[in-house]
């Protein structure tokens, strides 16, 4: 009931959290929404392999990678099998979008090590790739930037709403200097099914209070739309006319 009540017309699903012995199928899950469940490859669960998984991730139905580094040492010195795994990648001449896990997370993470500031050699390396910035959380003006400097860089506010308790202005940072083409709605949400409902309901709140401020009344209904479903849709190529 939650699940549907959030009016999701997609998930994308990290396959590796939570493990698959803790938790129901994808297909179960978008049955359960009542949408489609769409896969996303985490590299840190593949190891020495990811790189031989991502280059055939798009025809095996992904619809994007993602990486966790800032959990396994930190985007200060992201590992050779994610590097690896990014060449792999674009090496493919259609790369995959990437997600990072940027900002706060669980206790086994040094936030500053999560900083997306640190991601601008790969950004640059990589420039066909485009980088999705998740959560981001101390760090959203520094995502905003990235996003606002770099053509292939996107960002969310995923688990900053609906953890923050002040998700109207988190989402007015991403919003300095990020165009909303850039911004991307997501909730994070896993085990807990009141935390997608929170999301969607806070983050639709967040917007109606924000956009307003900063564009024309005219536009401000395109732009909610853009985040909320447009731009996903586009960046994830997901269905009608962005499948390709």
């Amino acid at each position: 009931m939650l699940l549907r009540a959030t009016n999701t017309e997609f998930l994308l699903v990290d396959d590796g959290y939570p493990p698959a012995e803790a938790s129901i199928g994808r297909s179960e899950l978008g049955d359960l929404a009542g949408c489609r469940a769409v896969p996303v490859l985490r590299l840190e669960t593949r190891g020495e392999h990811a790189a031989a998984e991502v280059a055939s991730a798009r025809a095996r139905g992904y619809a994007a990678v993602k990486t966790i580094a800032a959990y396994r040492g930190g985007l200060d010195r992201v590992s050779e099998h994610v590097i690896a795994a990014l060449e792999a990648n674009e090496a493919t001449g259609d790369p995959l979008p990437v997600q990072v896990h940027c900002g706060f997370g669980d206790a086994d993470l040094h936030l500053w090590r999560a900083d997306p500031s640190y991601l601008k050699p790969l950004i640059e390396r990589f420039a066909e790739t485009r980088f999705v910035l998740l959560h981001c959380y101390p760090f959203v003006r520094e995502a905003g930037w990235l996003a606002h400097v770099y053509a292939n860089v996107f960002l969310d506010v995923s688990l900053t709403i609906p953890h923050v308790a002040r998700p109207k202005e988190a989402l007015a940072e991403s919003l300095e200097l990020a165009p909303v083409s850039k911004l991307l709605y997501a909730s994070d949400a896993a085990s807990t099914p009141e935390l997608y409902l929170l999301a969607a309901v806070w983050s639709r709140e967040a917007l109606a209070a924000v956009l307003p401020e900063l564009l024309a009344t005219d536009e401000v209904e395109a732009a909610a739309s853009m985040i909320l479903r447009e731009n996903g849709l586009a960046l994830y190529r997901l269905g009608g006319a962005y499948a390709r």
